[in-house]
């Protein structure tokens, strides 16, 4: 198998920043495209360290998984793991922001009035896991967009220090959020390859392999 011996680090589902002891914020990330990636890395051989977010399916058997629910939480594991990693793939859907602070009780209706949350910027996991990116390793990062979706994919591909991003337009469907299907672009800085509608399962297959094949021209 062709990572045997290989570690593989994913991130995957969404983070919750917490308002008080009943809300919080999050988004519609439902960590099937990661728990794929997971999967197909584990069928090749690979270790594999799964970063969750709070999600409703199993993570695959044998996936060594770490829980986490915050984007605080997500940079702390991943600082932790990624280090010893040949492959990190950054599939996690991260909360922007966070509430600036977080009521220790419920909050309540205040007779009319409006509420005002004031939420201050969470530090960006894939810019720091890239950062810190040894020479001899593999970064893959996402990215779900709405519109410009190659020119931002492009963007983040050299801002976050990757050298592969899956970028995807999350409006056409079956590619969006909590489906079994997507639709993809996956580029590196010096090539495109466009994927029509075809299973997470299918796709994810597709992302490992791409990555190990840069992990071996990093290696030769």
């Amino acid at each position: 198998m062709i990572l045997t011996g290989r570690t593989v680090v994913v991130t995957a589902g969404p983070t919750r920043e917490r308002l008080d002891p009943v809300r919080y914020i999050s988004n519609f990330s439902s960590g099937k495209m990661g728990y794929s990636i997971a999967k197909a890395a584990l069928d090749m051989g690979a270790r594999v360290i799964l970063i969750s977010g709070p999600v409703s399916i199993p993570a695959p058997e044998g996936a060594e998984k770490v829980d986490i629910e915050s984007t605080l939480d997500l940079l702390d594991a991943a600082l932790k793991f990624a280090p010893e990693a040949d492959i990190v793939i950054q599939s996690a859907a991260p909360a922007d922001y966070r509430p600036e602070s977080v009521s220790p009780v419920k909050m309540k209706k205040k007779g009319g009035d409006d509420m005002v949350i004031r939420l201050v910027e969470n530090p960006d996991v894939a810019a720091t896991i890239g950062k810190n990116k040894r020479d001899d390793q593999v970064f893959v990062v996402f990215a779900a967009e709405t519109n410009d979706v190659i020119d931002n994919a492009k963007g983040k591909l050299m801002k976050k220090n990757a050298d592969m991003i899956v970028a995807n337009d999350v409006t056409k469907p079956g590619a969006g959020f909590n489906v079994d299907t997507n639709i993809a672009t996956i580029m590196t800085m010096e090539e495109r390859f466009d994927y029509p509608l075809m299973s997470k399962t299918e796709l994810a297959g597709i992302i490992v392999e791409k990555a190990f094949e840069l992990l071996k021209g990093k290696n030769a």
